[in-house]
């Protein structure tokens, strides 16, 4: 199986705290984009090497902001391009102000069938500070829409450690989303990257980080919670109903090929990563002359071991030592389970009886520790 990844880099203002490859060009640019993805995607099909396309994922970006004209002209044409007779799982990104009931009703015809909706907080102050187009109301009024126009697979998204978040803001947070009921749950620390609009209003002292430890009070607060409402804890951000699980997500974390298309978007095939320039006009040049747009890199054993290693322990299916010694070696497997036992002692990790290692409660707390000891030291 493979999935297919398209970014949809349009925005129509920037959240302070994000660096992801957006641009305000939609009106002029949106068309020619477009054409670029459908062009990019006959140009690589071949990569997908006859694999069956399971699922496929617009994100962001806001995906939302592409007029339906526009969405259905790109999904039409990968269509043509592609074969996507095999997808399951067809998700898009949406920023809640988008969700008008038009909007929501034209998804399924167009086969998406479901939605991710960055919510991040339902405290308007916040959401204002941080550079969100929406209000808490409109959240849930967007929810209720898509239920309404068929979609039953909603994801929504949170963010914690957000200036002037306390703890017990985020528990309320956490429980209006659990009270929402829906099938999937992202929730992600705050991190303040370079060259972001929160990252110079902290460096001029215009925010206050959130102190570390409050952060993981947070973190633990929300996966108690969730458990406690029937979420499955499958991966260290991410938290689902019973059979609602990412699908598309997962095979970044389980290895599976994936084909990313449009300007940033990345691709793995298992050794070689491919990423395209996050540079709109480059992009839409090379691709519309013909010519791939993307650069590559072939991985190293070291390098691949060390992802197999980071993200199956960012699963609740960990790193299975047996795979591991067939795809990298005996020295590799030595490694792993001599530098795992004494994070077995410590309580930070178990092996369960198939001989997968999974991090233990306490372990996922420290987990970015546990994770370099156990990848390739050079």
């Amino acid at each position: 199986m493979a999935g297919v990844y398209v970014h949809i880099p349009f925005c129509s203002s920037r959240c302070s705290y994000c660096d992801f490859f957006s641009t305000l060009r939609l009106r002029e640019a949106g068309g020619p984009y477009v054409d670029a993805v459908v062009a990019e995607a006959l140009l690589r099909r071949g990569e997908l090497r006859g694999a069956s396309v399971r699922t496929l994922y617009m994100g962001g970006g806001t995906p939302s902001q592409l007029p339906m004209p526009l969405l259905s002209r790109l999904v039409m044409g990968l269509g043509r391009a592609i074969d996507l007779s095999g997808v399951e799982e067809f998700t898009i990104e949406a920023n809640p102000d988008d969700v008008t009931p038009e909007w929501a009703r034209s998804l399924l015809p167009l086969g998406v069938n479901r939605v991710s909706m960055g919510v991040q907080s339902f405290e308007d102050g916040i959401l204002r500070a941080i550079g969100r187009r929406h209000t808490a109301a409109q959240a849930v009024e967007a929810v209720n829409r898509l239920r309404d126009a068929g979609i039953g697979n909603i994801s929504l998204d949170l963010i914690y450690g957000l200036p002037g978040q306390t703890v017990e803001s985020w528990a309320r947070l956490v429980r209006q989303t659990i009270d929402l009921a829906p099938q999937h749950i992202s929730a992600y620390g705050l991190t303040y990257e370079p060259g972001t609009r929160l990252w110079r209003q902290r460096e001029s002292g215009q925010v206050v980080e959130v102190p570390e430890e409050q952060c993981l009070e947070m973190y633990r607060l929300l996966v108690d919670m969730l458990r406690e409402s029937g979420y499955e804890h499958y991966e260290i951000s991410n938290f689902a109903l019973p059979g609602c699980h990412s699908r598309h997500n997962s095979s970044y974390w389980d290895d599976t090929p994936y084909l990313g298309l449009g300007a940033a978007a990345h691709s793995y095939d298992g050794r070689i990563r491919r990423y395209n320039p996050g540079d709109l006009q480059q992009y839409i040049g090379r691709v519309m002359a013909g010519e791939p747009a993307f650069e590559s890199e072939e991985l190293t054993w070291r390098e691949r071991y060390d992802e197999r290693v980071m993200l199956g322990l960012r699963t609740s299916r960990g790193v299975d030592a047996a795979r591991l010694r067939e795809d990298f070696g005996d020295e590799a497997w030595r490694y792993f389970t001599r530098e795992a036992r004494r994070h077995i002692d410590a309580g930070n990790l178990m092996m369960e009886q198939d001989g997968r290692y999974v991090l233990t409660d306490d372990g996922i707390m420290l987990s970015d520790s546990v994770m370099r000891d156990l990848m390739w030291d050079d």
